[in-house]
Order: structure tokens, then C-alpha cells, then sequence
């Protein structure tokens, strides 16, 4: 359970993960806005896709999200079970977002002490259960020592897939209620794919996910799909809906590629 702390009462507030971009414009510089008038509403438990080719803002709204930027006042806000973002510690914030990106980081370490870095004060039956959602206690436990076996070198003796699922068993350990997923497996094997993919899906239940999306086909099940264009949506709702619209999604859909890098 993840609850917001009253600091004025020490009263407790369960954490729902509801997030608001309300009318959010940004530049990353003076006089060169990347984001246009983004309105976003994640209800608890949505799973919100985001698409659209390098550049169109994509990565700005997760950046935001995490607040490596912030939102000048003027520039509308962001809300976070309704309190304003910037009124919340970056620690506390990062804490509650849980992020499988598509460049994964390891440390010379256990395999068991990587996927614990996402809750240090998990126990090792935590940090199995875990894994086993992510769907990489099989491969794990074919290794020499098994969670004990030691990697280096940002895990260059695993394959992109198994250090991906490691990823995905670090946030599991983390049981964050907002999910980050840049879910790109395009240099991926297709059973290795679909390891990933259930370890995802897993994972996404009864959470508040955004999902950077690279493979359309794999964001046909989202709540809600937003288009973005120069930093501008410019299209949203369901796959079905954007299907019939017949607009930029559709082409992108059905066209002979449906990959958006």
C-alpha cells in the first residue's frame, strides 16, 4: 500500500495514482515550446499510450512526469492525486513511479542484489516473487549460481531480453502505482518478445501505466492512445476508435510499417 502522508496531521491518504496534465506547454529552452497544450487524464488503474515519431514530445511528457523538468506556473500544471506536482519531493515522486526503459542499467553485483536495487528493504522472497512475475526466475535459475551469479559490465554477459526482464522484476520488486514502460523489443527474439511482453502485462495490472509505444500492435488493449505530432496531440482515444477515424494512427496501423522509432 502506498499512501500520501498529511504532514500537517501525519494523517494517511491512500495513493491511487491519478495523474492530470492539465493545458501543459514547455520548452526545454527559451522561445522553442517542444510541448503544445498537452491535456492528459490517467485515472487510477489506465493504461495510457503514447505515439508518435522521434521528436514529437513523447519523451518530454514522461520527463515532466518525473519531474526532471518542471512546468512554469504560466504554462499550466500537473497533478498527481490531485496535488500539484511541484508541491511533491523528487524522492518521494520517483519512488512511486516505477520505470522499465528501453536502455536497461545493471551494477557489478548478484543478479538478487539488481532486482532488490528497486526496494532495498525487499526479502528475498520478495525479490523471487518478483521475478518469476517478470518471467525471469526461468532464465535466472538456468544460470551457474542462479540469483547469485554476479554480473559486470552492465550485464554484458546477458542477452538485451534478460537484462530487460530484470528490469521489469525491479520494478515488480518496487510495486510502484505508476508505471513508465518504453516498451521497444525490436532487437529482440520473437520468444524472448513474448516473455517480455506477459512480464509487462503482468506487471501493468491494477496499475497507472504509460507506455511509450514502438510496436502499435502491442498498445491495441490501452485505455486510452494519444497521437503525438510536434509536440501536439493530434489524435486520441481507443484503437477501434482511431481505426475508424482513419486518420494518422490508421496509416501508421496499416501501413507496410507499423514500428514508430
Amino acid at each position: 500500500e502506498w499512501a500520501w502522508k498529511d504532514n500537517a496531521d501525519n494523517h494517511l491518504i491512500r495513493l491511487n495514482g491519478e495523474v492530470v496534465f492539465d493545458d501543459v506547454s514547455f520548452g526545454y529552452r527559451e522561445n522553442k515550446t517542444v510541448l503544445h497544450n498537452i491535456s492528459i487524464h490517467a485515472k487510477p488503474g489506465q493504461k495510457i499510450a503514447l505515439v508518435g515519431s522521434t521528436g514529437s514530445g513523447k519523451t518530454t511528457v514522461i520527463n515532466l512526469l518525473s519531474r526532471f523538468y518542471d512546468v512554469p506556473a504560466e504554462n499550466g500544471r500537473i497533478l498527481y492525486d490531485g496535488v500539484p506536482l511541484n508541491e511533491i519531493k523528487k524522492d518521494d515522486l520517483r519512488r512511486s513511479l516505477g520505470m522499465v526503459l528501453q536502455d536497461t542499467h545493471l551494477f557489478t553485483g548478484t543478479i538478487f542484489d539488481n532486482i532488490k536495487y528497486g526496494n532495498l528493504e525487499a526479502s528475498r522472497a520478495q525479490v523471487l516473487e518478483a521475478a518469476k512475475l517478470a518471467n525471469a526466475d526461468g532464465f535466472i535459475r538456468h544460470l551457474e549460481n542462479g540469483y547469485d551469479t554476479v554480473i559486470s559490465g552492465d550485464g554484458a554477459n546477458l542477452s538485451q531480453g534478460q537484462r530487460q526482464l530484470l528490469a521489469i522484476a525491479r520494478a515488480a520488486v518496487a510495486n510502484p502505482p505508476v508505471l513508465v514502460l518504453d516498451e521497444a523489443t525490436s532487437s529482440i527474439d520473437t520468444r524472448t518478445e513474448a516473455l517480455i511482453q506477459t512480464g509487462m502485462d503482468r506487471l501493468m495490472k491494477g496499475r497507472t501505466v504509460f507506455v511509450i509505444a514502438h510496436r502499435l500492435s502491442t498498445v491495441r488493449n490501452a485505455d486510452e492512445i494519444l497521437v503525438l505530432e510536434k509536440g501536439s496531440i493530434i489524435e486520441r482515444g481507443t484503437h477501434e476508435s482511431l481505426i475508424n477515424q482513419k486518420g494518422r494512427y490508421y496509416h501508421l496501423y496499416t501501413g507496410n510499417s507499423i514500428s514508430i522509432e
